[in-house]
């Protein structure tokens, strides 16, 4: 007889799974418009992520979602850029969108992701993973890229701070994802990128400033992206 604890010890970060989550867009078109538009737009840059890159801007368009333009334009306006930002994505999902074709036949030159902080979110759609379990679905991510564009170059972005105050439990569990990701990042050879501290205080604060919400961009947060993004992308 299975023990009723088996469950809990699966990594749910790593089984592909669909949507789980309603979003401010529809998360089914968005998948079918990348599949449609992503040949046209022969990206030579891939950003995946949740919503953070998927509120940026770029391609695929999300009817309502004005992005951040001046930012995206200061460091993506000479690239092909394709957008595989999905609010509320979690690793799992991100998982199941490269394994149902989000990749397929591209070529580009670098991959930029960012996955992670939903993982750290309990819901009744998913459970909440812990720091290893949430690295695992990231090294399970890069496996995929691999795969599907061998050749490109991958960017790994720690997960940004959530929360106001720097003693915030989220904080911790988000420092010891970012352990986990630069570590990952050492031993592949990968570019690890931590804009962190550039987003926070002298005092650990996250203002509404750089996060609206304490945890989404604001159009100075992105710039401070865009800025730390600019010299690992191919020189024109």
């Amino acid at each position: 007889m299975a023990n009723m604890n088996d469950a809990a010890k699966v990594n749910t970060a790593v089984i592909p799974v669909p949507k789980l989550e309603e979003d401010c867009y529809d998360w089914w078109e968005r998948h079918e418009q990348v599949l449609r538009e992503k040949d046209k737009i022969n990206p030579e840059v891939v950003l995946i992520g949740d919503s953070i890159t998927h509120f940026w801007g770029g391609d695929p368009q999300t009817e309502g979602i004005e992005g951040a333009k001046e930012a995206w334009r200061s460091v993506f306006a000479s690239y092909r850029v394709l957008n595989l930002g999905f609010g509320w994505d979690r690793t799992q999902n991100v998982l199941w969108r490269i394994d149902h074709g989000e990749l397929t036949g591209l070529n580009p030159t670098t991959v930029v992701i960012l996955i992670g902080t939903n993982n750290t979110s309990e819901t009744v759609n998913a459970r909440a993973n812990d720091p290893d379990e949430i690295a695992e679905g990231l090294r399970a991510i890069c496996d995929r890229v691999h795969v599907h564009v061998p050749h490109a170059a991958i960017v790994i972005m720690a997960v940004l701070p959530r929360e106001e105050k720097p003693d915030h439990p989220r904080r911790t569990l988000i420092a010891e994802i970012n352990a986990r990701y630069a570590e990952l990042a050492k031993k592949r050879n990968y570019a690890f990128v931590d804009i962190g501290l550039k987003l926070l205080e002298a005092d650990g604060t996250l203002t509404q400033q750089m996060a609206s919400d304490f945890c989404h961009l604001t159009e100075q947060g992105y710039q401070l992206w865009a800025d730390a993004l600019r010299p690992l992308l191919p020189q024109r």
